[in-house]
């Protein structure tokens, strides 16, 4: 496959850009624990750690890339080292799990409820990255078909707990709160769809270099709104849901500062 140094190097920008957001979303998830209500804390943490672990696989895609091609006169060829997209199986299957720790972790739901369905919600998620997997790497067209019929099982599943069963949380939520909410499932509706679509696009129309670029562009830009932008949404309900409980972080604060001073 070759490709056009504009091709190569949108790619390749894209990649950079994707490192530099994660790490400065990680370090603003982290660093803004202390404005939220302790019971919130650990939200942000998860996002936190979603995106940290996100950057770090990124920084091995970006690195995999220029390694996978070589400049040959005006277009960019393949080097025998072929690019490693395991690195995003390797993050999916760490970060997706999580995404949804960071959900139920915000809303505070009563402990056998939050526990009931936490457990649910990770195993499909890791069902559904696992089960793609093997299809991604193939180049069996049919085995490509089954195993992303196979993932869509856990996908829609988790699809229909976040759309029906959560429904029935929102009323125990702030009004201020149940609005960012179904905005969280909508969002991860619309990002999570785009990876089945694509494989399912790439498997019907095979791998150009049109296809690969759109692919990795498509996968980035969706990586970062589902991680990044949904760990802002996080953020936001539980500034929220603490305002409400008339958190303060100064008083907090001085709170502290007053036992360690005692």
């Amino acid at each position: 496959m070759e490709l056009s140094v504009a091709q190569f190097s949108l790619v390749s920008n894209m990649f950079s850009f994707t490192i530099a957001t994660l790490g400065a979303a990680a370090i603003f998830f982290f660093a803004s624990r202390s404005s939220v209500a302790p019971r919130y804390r650990t939200a942000l943490m998860v996002s936190g750690l979603v995106v940290t672990i996100a950057c770090y696989h990124y920084f091995r895609i970006h690195e995999s890339w220029h390694q996978a091609y070589a400049l040959s006169g005006d277009v960019f060829k393949e080097t025998p080292q072929a690019f490693n997209d395991a690195y995003r199986y390797a993050d999916w299957i760490l970060t997706v799990p999580l995404l949804m720790v960071e959900l139920i972790a915000v809303l505070a739901l009563p402990k056998d409820q939050g526990r009931n369905l936490l457990t649910r919600l990770v195993i499909a998620a890791t069902l559904m990255i696992a089960l793609g997997y093997p299809g991604e790497v193939s180049s069996d067209t049919t085995t490509r078909w089954v195993f992303w019929a196979a993932s869509m099982i856990p996908f829609l599943y988790i699809m229909l707990i976040l759309f029906v069963e959560l429904t029935k949380s929102l009323q125990t939520q702030p009004e201020a709160v149940r609005g960012l909410v179904s905005f969280a499932r909508v969002l991860l509706l619309v990002t999570w769809s785009f990876y089945p679509i694509a494989y399912a696009i790439i498997t019907l129309t095979g791998k150009t270099p049109a296809g690969q670029i759109a692919l990795q562009v498509g996968y980035t830009l969706a990586d970062i709104t589902a991680k990044a932008g949904y760990g802002l949404l996080i953020y936001f309900m539980a500034r929220a849901k603490s305002d409400a409980e008339g958190f303060q972080q100064d008083s907090g604060d001085s709170s502290r500062a007053a036992v360690s001073h005692a």
